[in-house]
């Protein structure tokens, strides 16, 4: 049980920090060149699907450094009720931090590319170290939704290991009637 609560720790520790160095990464990243005689600051509000994972990941960081307070504050305190809370919340904050890197990943995949059709130019090749910094965002924000999948089987053998293997959402301490 311990070693379980060790591990939630780390794991809680290392998404919050690959979260916020992603937020960083992401929200400090602009880059101006001049084009065609005027000069154009790409920011990473010009793309909303890289704003939007940036609040995604903000958010998750803080659920997650608030359950660390939780877990410190009360070890073993946790009820069926709040392990059902944190498991539900710890798969919602898995699938959105994943569905919220996809969309950047494919809203850049379009700027690297670009699009005839939609009459959007390639910018990669003119602001190089935004593409090459968004990357490395992207990169680190799909290892933080890995680590948080490992997270979301953790917390729910917390949940699932109370429960009777022979009786249907019946705990284990309690008696047949």
């Amino acid at each position: 049980m311990v070693r379980l609560r060790v591990t939630e720790v780390i794991l809680r520790l290392c998404i919050v920090f690959l979260l916020l160095l992603t937020s960083f990464l992401v929200g400090l990243d602009s880059q101006t060149k001049e084009v065609a005689y005027i000069h154009k600051k790409v920011t990473f509000r010009d793309l909303l699907a890289l704003q939007v994972g940036l609040y995604i990941d903000v958010v998750v960081a803080a659920y997650n450094i608030v359950q660390l307070g939780f877990g410190w504050y009360s070890v073993e305190q946790k009820t069926s009720n709040s392990k059902w809370l944190s498991y539900l919340l710890d798969q919602t904050a898995a699938y959105v931090v994943f569905a919220g890197t996809s969309a950047a990943a494919q809203h850049s995949l379009l700027v690297v590319t670009g699009s005839r059709e939609l009459q959007w130019m390639k910018w990669c090749h003119k602001f190089t170290r935004f593409c090459f910094q968004i990357g490395s965002a992207i990169t680190l924000n799909y290892i933080a939704a890995a680590l948080l999948l490992i997270l979301s089987s953790l917390s729910s053998f917390n949940l699932f290991r109370l429960y009777s293997p022979k009786r249907y959402f019946h705990f284990k301490s309690s008696s047949p009637s």
